[in-house]
């Protein structure tokens, strides 16, 4: 398990570099259009040697198409070769554990040793829609209670006494093997947990699971939560030691100005949902047009300064620069812009300044 959590440095980057992905439809744009994009994203990020290549969950929002992870996974299995596929992540109040488990050893069968299973606790979405998803009170599920039940779907272990043990099992799985007296086939995929505050940086370190933060969305609690995740980690059979993956929010371009305007219509998609409006990112142009209240520029200012944006080498920079400050083991980038285009480019830029290969079917 350990082997497959570590990522593969490629090129001069610092640690090993991946990639988080929303399947944006911008303004103007279908969401088949930005299906195909993710499909052309993930075929060149296994070319230029990236790490892992994960999908994240959103429900109810016009701009981001990703509400089904496991079934984007899917197509993605069959249109890359190496890179490593996962959720970033599943929300798994959104879903009964079996559910979970039973997709994503799909999955795992279909792929074996590519896939990863990013868990989370957030709804993804409103809270009207998050009523919709689960049929029950928000906030009343018991997220570590669910987090074993999943784990002791995947590993077919349930303890002494669960009305499930014995009696219902999660197929594709080790259960379905040993009934088919197949040897140890099933290779389940890693359980990462993910978080954007300090409860899931705890709970991961207590598991000695890997974590993910979501720098993106929170970066205000990026150090803390490290911390809490370092300082409390206890080493389990899947890690010896924390491994932390930095999620964060990038745009290059081939100038700066272009890398300012594509994240300031992310920015402004951001003020949108913030006001209760529907998420979607419009056109830099019609952005830059927009008519701002003093309220309104704060917000977005407030969101663009997440985003680290540049030429391909000053987002480099500014990635190098977050890893040492927090010695993250692997960074993971979420491009933000319009059109696929834009963000394609974006990949495209950031590979080129890390030296990645054109084409690592040809690298020795």
């Amino acid at each position: 398990m350990f082997s497959q959590i570590i990522g593969t440095r490629v090129g001069t980057a610092p640690v090993p570099v991946s990639i988080l992905d929303f399947a944006m439809a911008g303004q103007g744009l279908a969401a088949r259009e930005a299906l195909a994009a993710s499909v052309e994203l993930a075929r060149l990020v296994d070319r230029r040697g990236f790490t892992r290549y994960w999908v994240a969950e959103h429900h109810s929002s016009p701009g981001v198409t990703t509400s089904s992870p496991p079934m984007l996974l899917a197509r993605l299995v069959g249109e890359t070769r190496r890179i490593r596929l996962g959720a970033g992540g599943m929300m798994l109040p959104n879903f009964p554990p079996l559910v979970v488990a039973e997709q994503f050893g799909l999955l795992a069968s279909m792929a074996s040793g590519r896939i990863d299973l990013g868990i989370g606790r957030a709804p993804g979405t409103d809270m009207a829609t998050a009523a919709a998803l689960r049929r029950g009170q928000i906030g009343a599920e018991d997220f570590p209670g669910q987090l074993m039940e999943l784990l002791a779907f995947l590993d077919a272990d349930f303890p002494g006494g669960n009305p499930y043990g014995g009696s219902v099992h999660a197929v594709p799985g080790p259960w379905q093997d040993h009934e088919n007296g197949v040897p140890r086939s099933f290779q389940r995929p890693p359980v990462w947990l993910l978080g954007s505050s300090g409860y899931s940086a705890q709970l991961a370190a207590h598991l000695g699971f890997p974590f993910a933060f979501a720098a993106h969305l929170a970066d205000q609690n990026l150090d803390i939560a490290l911390d809490l995740y370092r300082s409390k980690f206890r080493p389990s059979a899947i890690l010896d030691k924390p491994y932390v993956i930095v999620s964060s929010g990038v745009m290059a371009a081939d100038d700066e100005r272009e890398a300012q305007r594509q994240s300031w219509a992310y920015s402004h998609a951001m003020m949108r949902m913030s006001q209760g409006k529907s998420f979607v990112v419009p056109t830099p142009e019609n952005a830059e047009a927009y008519s701002y209240t003093a309220q309104e520029r704060q917000i977005i200012s407030m969101w663009d300064a997440k985003t680290m944006k540049g030429t391909g080498e000053q987002v480099a920079e500014q990635l190098n620069a977050r890893q040492k400050h927090t010695n993250a083991d692997e960074m993971m980038i979420l491009n933000l812009g319009h059109t696929p285009l834009a963000i394609h480019r974006s990949t495209e830029l950031i590979a080129d300044a890390y030296d990645m290969p054109e084409d690592m079917s040809v690298t020795p």
